[in-house]
């Protein structure tokens, strides 16, 4: 089943590139052609791949301004399997404003993905955190909306507006639009509040939370100064093993569906 999937929450530091990154790695090993777009004009999920930003590639502001194409800007990252990255850097920051005026805002990326999905079984799309022009372009363009939630209150309050921002582009933009699942991260099974918003999450939005859970792991956040995701720098840790079996869960969800 081909898989357009965008990491998406409106906070950031919930886990939402680390997610994107570690599990375009393992999908790649499980035998997926992945495709990772980094649409964060942060670049974290540039980083987290050792490429340099400072380079002069192709990158996907390029793409969606209709300078370059999709293959133009790939990058073939050196692993078992298949995973391209396309890069970003600041510069997709200032294509929010540029394309405020542009017929069909919303669908640019859509537009320039639909030639190439052929060519991939998952497409990943690392969002911003915000729900701003580009999240918007990343939910047109995708089947599924995959959101990492903290462990923690603030992160809960923010849940709500994303997914009342899912249902709206399902309504008026991209009708096969599905939340495939809520992903918690940063999950301390000691903490009696981690457990008590896993519980709230199980119970209140019933089938939407992933099993797996992400438990807190400095692994996750030491790799990408490394330039690689946690899967390939500590396979063995409990957050890169956590990342395995979810890749494991989508891929038997979808031979379920």
């Amino acid at each position: 089943m081909k898989r357009i999937i965008a990491v998406v929450n409106r906070k950031g530091g919930v886990g939402k590139t680390t997610t994107a990154v570690n599990l375009a790695a393992t999908a790649a090993a499980a035998g997926k052609r992945t495709l990772l777009i980094d649409f964060d004009p942060q670049g974290n999920a540039t980083t987290a791949f050792g490429i340099p930003k400072e380079s002069g590639l192709a990158t996907i502001y390029d793409v969606i301004t209709g300078q370059r194409t999709i293959r133009d800007a790939v990058c073939q990252i050196i692993t078992p399997g298949h995973l391209d990255v396309i890069p970003s850097t600041a510069d997709l920051s200032g294509a929010e404003v540029e394309l405020v005026t542009t017929r069909n805002r919303e669908f640019r990326l859509r537009e320039r993905l639909k030639p190439f999905e052929q060519d991939y079984d998952w497409i990943l799309i690392d969002c911003p955190p915000s729900l701003g022009l580009l999240t918007v372009n990343a939910l047109a363009a995708a089947h599924a909306a995959l959101i990492p939630l903290q462990c923690e209150f603030y992160a809960m309050e923010g849940l709500s507006q994303v997914l009342k921002t899912i249902e709206i582009i399902k309504k008026n933009i991209n009708k096969p639009l599905e939340v495939d699942g809520i992903l918690l991260t940063m999950h301390e099974g000691d903490n009696p509040r981690n457990l008590e918003i896993e519980r709230e999450v199980r119970e209140h939005l019933k089938g939407m939370a992933f099993q797996v859970v992400i438990p807190r792991d400095p692994i996750l956040n030491a790799a990408p100064r490394f330039g690689r995701p946690a899967v390939w720098y500590h396979p063995w840790s409990p957050g890169s093993l956590a990342y395995q079996n979810l890749t494991l869960e989508i891929i038997h969800k979808d031979l379920h569906a």
